[in-house]
C-alpha cells in the first residue's frame, strides 16, 4: 500500500507546484480586473460554495465591483454584474465576445455543438442564424402557430379555473412548464404521440441538469489523468443517444407524411419547424449543406430556449407581481379597463396594455 501512497502524495505536490507556477506566470502577463483571494488549483471555486452561484456572485460583485475576474479552476472567467456593462458586451462589443465557450456536456448533446446556441461564430452559425431569423422565426411562421397558442394558452387557463373552482392550490412552476412545452411541441414537431412528446421533455431536462453541473474537464482540461475518473461524460453519451432515438423517429415520421401529403394533394400542406428544417435541407440553395444531425441540435436549442427559458421568465415575473401587490394591482386594473367586455383576451389585445 505505501507506493500508491507515496505516488498519490507525489502527483499532487507536482501539481500543486505547477499550480503555483502557471498562475504566477500568468499573473505576469495579463492585468486582470478585481477579484476575491484564491487558493491554488481550484482558484475562486471555494467563494461559490454554500449558497446559489447567483447569491454567491452577487454578494461577490457588492464587494469587487461590476467587473470581476474569477479562476475557477483552470478556467479564467469574468463576471459581469451591470445593466451598463453586460449592454457593452452583448451589444456594443458583441463580435469580440461572439464564440462561445466549449463545454463537453452542450458539445455532446448538441451534436458537436452544431446547433446555434453554442456553435462557435463563423459562417456556420451566421448561415443556421439566417434560417432561423427568415424561415424558423419569420412573420408569417409565427402567425401560422397563432392557433397553437391560443389553444394552449385556453387550456392553461381551463385548468387553473378547474382548480381555483375546487379551492386547490396552484403550482404555477407546473402549469407554466406544461404549458411552454406543449406549444412548443406542436410547433416543433406537429403531432407526436404523448409518450414521445413526455419522453423528449423529460431527456430536455435531464441534459440542463448535466449542462449546469460541474464537469471536472471543462474546469481542468490539462488534469487528464482526472477525467477517467470524475467526468459525467459516459452518462452524457447515454443521454445523447436517448435524444438521438426520439429525434430519429420523429424526423422520420415526418419524412413519411410529407411524401404521403404530396402524393395525395401535390402540396406539402401546413409546415412545422422540422417540416421547415427538411426544406431547406432539401432546396439545395444552402452554402454549407446541412444534415438531419444539425435539424436535430437546433431543436434542442428550440426546447431548451423555448421551455425552460419562458416558463422560467413568466414564474419569476409572477413572482415580482406577487412581491409587489401594487404594481399586480394596477396591471390587473389595466386588463379589466382595455378589455370589458371581452370574455377572452387575443393576441392583438396585448398592444393595448401599455403597462403590462
Amino acid at each position: 500500500m505505501e507506493l500508491p501512497f507515496n505516488f498519490v502524495a507525489l502527483f499532487l505536490f507536482v501539481a500543486f507546484i505547477l499550480a503555483l507556477f502557471k498562475e504566477w506566470k500568468s499573473s505576469k502577463q495579463v492585468k486582470q480586473p478585481p477579484s476575491p483571494w484564491k487558493l491554488p488549483l481550484i482558484g475562486h471555486m471555494h467563494h461559490l460554495i454554500g449558497s446559489p452561484p447567483h447569491h454567491a456572485l452577487r454578494k461577490l460583485s457588492q464587494k469587487y465591483g461590476d467587473l470581476m475576474h474569477l479562476q475557477l479552476g483552470e478556467t479564467s472567467s469574468i463576471v459581469i454584474s451591470s445593466p451598463r456593462l453586460a449592454k457593452e458586451i452583448m451589444k456594443t462589443h458583441d463580435l469580440a465576445f461572439a464564440n462561445r465557450a466549449e463545454f463537453l456536456s452542450s458539445k455532446i448533446i448538441c451534436y458537436n455543438s452544431s446547433d446555434i446556441a453554442v456553435s462557435q461564430y463563423g459562417a456556420y452559425w451566421r448561415q443556421m442564424r439566417k434560417i432561423c431569423t427568415l424561415e424558423l422565426l419569420s412573420a408569417k411562421n409565427v402567425r401560422s402557430f397563432g392557433s397553437i397558442r391560443q389553444d394552449e394558452a385556453l387550456n392553461l387557463i381551463t385548468s387553473i379555473q378547474a382548480l381555483a373552482h375546487a379551492g386547490e392550490p396552484i403550482n404555477l412552476t407546473e402549469k407554466m412548464s406544461s404549458y411552454t412545452s406543449c406549444m412548443v411541441c406542436r410547433a416543433a414537431f406537429g403531432k407526436v404521440s404523448k409518450d414521445d412528446h413526455r419522453k423528449f421533455l423529460q431527456l430536455i431536462k435531464e441534459s440542463l441538469r448535466f449542462a449546469s453541473a460541474f464537469e471536472v474537464s471543462d474546469q481542468f482540461p490539462s488534469f487528464k489523468i482526472l477525467h477517467p475518473l470524475l467526468s459525467v461524460k459516459a452518462q452524457v453519451v447515454k443521454l445523447h443517444h436517448k435524444i438521438d432515438r426520439v429525434l430519429d423517429k420523429i424526423i422520420d415520421q415526418h419524412i413519411d407524411n410529407l411524401a404521403t401529403t404530396k402524393m395525395a394533394t401535390g402540396e406539402s400542406g401546413q409546415e412545422d419547424l422540422i417540416d421547415v428544417l427538411l426544406r431547406v435541407k432539401d432546396s439545395g440553395d444552402l452554402q454549407l449543406p446541412i444534415t438531419n444531425n444539425n435539424i436535430k441540435a437546433v431543436m434542442i436549442d428550440v426546447f431548451t430556449g423555448g421551455t425552460e427559458t419562458s416558463s422560467t421568465t413568466v414564474e419569476w415575473a409572477m413572482s415580482e407581481l406577487i412581491r409587489n401587490p401594487d404594481v399586480m394591482a394596477k396591471a390587473q386594473s389595466e386588463i379589466r379597463t382595455a378589455l370589458r367586455g371581452k370574455k377572452t383576451i387575443e393576441e392583438t389585445d396585448i398592444q393595448e396594455l401599455k403597462y403590462l
